[in-house]
């Protein structure tokens, strides 16, 4: 096979924003967070008509940890350059907390309570008011530096897949992933309910012994989980679009990975700790285990990956979607032509010329690289251009460090 590489955009950059933690951003956002439903109405009025002002919030009253953990994650991500939490008054998340910590991170930050601000009116004004102070505190303290490959986080992620998706989509990411890889950036990819009968394919690609201690333990939770709710991640969609089994669709999902020597396990919320390839694990850890909770939408497992500190994510559907991402830009890939075609408002990144014959792996590839460098650099992939910011924070439960502690009642 010929060596691509020579043919990589391997030296190329662009300005990005030096975060207080070393870590480099391709966006400066405001990241308005609200932790309660109650409060969503007034966080997404305040964010309406503002430029570069994304929302995300929890809907639960109740007390978790995960979804804090999250939303704080996504606060101290390197897209985001200020923060501002809004509560109702009752819940157990405090936004206070929220924006303390977002402020420790060297983000400008701000909080209020719509009880105390008098209401909707009053407090879609507060929070207006806000947003200028931080964005005016945010270009006084941006402070640009050069970025290339090797500061670049990129995630992967399934949805609607078809028969192509297992033979160019998903090959395409994981071509491009081995390029990334080698240029010294960190790849994330995650499903491990769609790698069901990939056991020791899973573990031979494990970087050491260790690894591969963690990728069992990692297989064999999401293998009992399905077990124990009696269904598989495969729909009826998949099996309109040519897929027959769970196996068959995990051998199509996995290939995303790319080749590279998988490096560790990550659980949400936690920041890639080193360039090279990493696998996300979702799964629950024994509690409330119904089919659904691990994978309740495309959505949700996009937002995990943001969540570790993904710059761009790449979702791979054979069958089209139309969602998009807040936080970091979201590249939606096909392998299916007649999918990119009828959808191309929607769609990126055509990879079914690879089974046309017009482009080889490599070929399409390198030109997925030069995308996502472009999206890097400031070009709008099309779900952001359309102002698609579809979230999802759901309950669940992981056993991580509670990062989460102070930011309750």
């Amino acid at each position: 096979m010929p060596d691509m590489r020579k043919n990589l955009p391997a030296l190329r950059t662009w300005p990005g924003f030096l975060r207080r933690d070393g870590r480099k951003g391709i966006r400066n956002l405001i990241l308005v967070l609200y932790t309660v439903e109650c409060a969503s109405f007034v966080a997404h009025a305040v964010a309406a008509d503002e430029v570069d002002v994304h929302v995300v919030g929890f809907s639960g009253c109740y007390d978790n940890a995960y979804a804090i953990r999250l939303m704080l994650a996504l606060a101290t991500h390197p897209n985001v350059g200020g923060c501002l939490a809004i509560g109702l008054g009752c819940e157990y998340t405090q936004p206070a907390k929220l924006a303390e910590m977002a402020e420790q991170s060297g983000r400008p930050s701000d909080w209020f309570y719509i009880q105390n601000e008098g209401g909707t009116r009053s407090g879609v004004a507060r929070g207006k008011e806000a947003l200028k102070r931080l964005r005016a505190r945010m270009d006084a303290e941006a402070l640009r530096v050069p970025m290339g490959w090797s500061d670049l986080v990129v995630g992967a992620e399934c949805g609607g897949s078809d028969g192509t998706s297992g033979l160019a989509g998903n090959p395409v990411v994981g071509r491009f992933y081995d390029f990334l890889v080698d240029e010294g950036g960190s790849a994330i990819f995650e499903e491990v309910v769609e790698m069901i009968g990939l056991r020791e394919i899973l573990l031979s690609r494990a970087a050491t012994p260790k690894v591969a201690v963690e990728l069992d333990t990692t297989y064999r939770k999401a293998e009992d989980y399905c077990k124990a709710v009696r269904q598989y991640s495969v729909s009826p969609g998949n099996f309109a679009g040519g897929l027959t089994s769970i196996e068959e669709k995990s051998m199509g999902a996995f290939v995303k990975s790319g080749s590279r020597p998988i490096q560790g396990v990550l659980r949400v919320s936690q920041a890639v700790p080193g360039p090279g390839l990493w696998l996300l694990d979702s799964v629950p850890d024994n509690h409330f285990m119904q089919f659904g909770y691990t994978n309740p939408n495309d959505t949700e497992g996009i937002m995990d990956l943001i969540s570790c500190g993904a710059h761009i994510v790449l979702f791979v559907t054979g069958r089209g979607s139309v969602i998009g991402s807040p936080v970091a830009p979201l590249i939606k890939v096909t392998g299916n032509s007649r999918t990119f075609e009828r959808m191309r408002d929607d769609m990126d990144f055509n990879a079914g010329t690879i089974l046309e014959g017009s482009r080889t792996l490599d070929e399409a590839a390198t030109d997925l690289m030069k995308m996502v460098g472009d999206v890097a650099a400031g070009t709008p992939s099309k779900p952001e251009a359309l102002g698609h910011r579809e979230y999802f924070v759901m309950y669940k439960h992981q056993d991580t460090p509670d990062l989460a502690a102070g930011c309750r009642a």
